[in-house]
């Protein structure tokens, strides 16, 4: 059945009061972008609504020196877990209790009882296997939002793995329904490491993780903060300096129309 274009999505009125719980998974590029901008986000959230955010992030990498540069990382910081790192960076300067799991998702970590879980990963395959963590776990996150990258375009989407989500405000498709490619375990992956600076830059660009993160934090700010969205996400492409929105679709999946 083809897919029509809905016009927004509303945040559930049970995000209200409280803090929302908040998984990141991944402190790399796109992730350590994401971590320092919802520290912004929850000091927002704080000042203009009733809510805030309980940020845990999970990431089995440590900092090196070909880190430096892309990644908000020092040299001070080498050879330290990149998501203990950040995070006590952050707790620090905000006065927060976020928590920081060194390991890898979904084996270090439960899902359960996330609110919204932000995959910033490297490979289809981490995404497949929290895909099948989110359909066997007993409640998943209300809400799935991806990130990634190449050299120097990406995108970002944000979904509902809830399907009881469609009863409350429209459930908007995953990453893994979105792109059904994903789910290929035939595709090659690289995901090798960059051994320098030099090397990390010519891999993907200096200010693509950045850029895209802060698209991906501009849309949680309007969910979370103006309580609705008109976009699922966007595809950005940094060399020919186009952005092209992801309309929110409905067919097999829900969504709501105009208040």
């Amino acid at each position: 059945m083809k897919a029509d274009i809905c016009h927004r999505h509303y945040l559930p009125a049970d995000f209200d009061n409280r803090a929302i719980r908040v998984l990141l998974v991944g402190c790399g590029g796109n992730g350590a972008q994401m971590l320092m901008g919802l520290a912004s986000l929850d000091t927002a959230l704080r000042a203009i609504s009733t809510r805030s955010l309980d940020v845990t992030v999970v990431d089995d990498d440590i900092v090196t020196e070909a880190n430096l540069g892309r990644q908000p990382f020092y040299r001070c910081d080498i050879g330290n877990s990149k998501a203990r790192t950040l995070t006590e960076r952050i707790n620090l300067a905000h006065g927060l209790a976020w928590k920081a799991v060194h390991g890898r998702a979904p084996d270090a970590i439960g899902i359960e009882g996330t609110d919204i879980l932000i995959t910033c990963v490297d490979t289809a395959s981490a995404r497949r296997a929290l895909g099948v963590a989110l359909h066997n776990g007993n409640r998943a996150p209300t809400y799935w939002m991806d990130l990634g990258n190449r050299a120097s375009d990406g995108q970002y989407l944000i979904g509902c793995p809830d399907r009881s989500t469609d009863k409350r405000s429209g459930r908007l498709p995953t990453v893994l329904e979105t792109f059904p490619e994903l789910a290929d375990e035939a595709v090659a992956e690289d995901d090798a490491p960059s051994c320098s600076v030099a090397e990390a830059l010519e891999r993907q660009s200096l200010f693509i993780n950045r850029v895209l993160a802060s698209h991906a934090l501009a849309l949680l700010f309007d969910l979370l903060g103006r309580g609705s969205i008109g976009h699922a996400g966007a595809f950005i492409n940094l060399g020919s300096g186009q952005t092209v929105a992801i309309p929110m679709t409905y067919g097999v999946v829900g969504c709501v129309g105009t208040k």
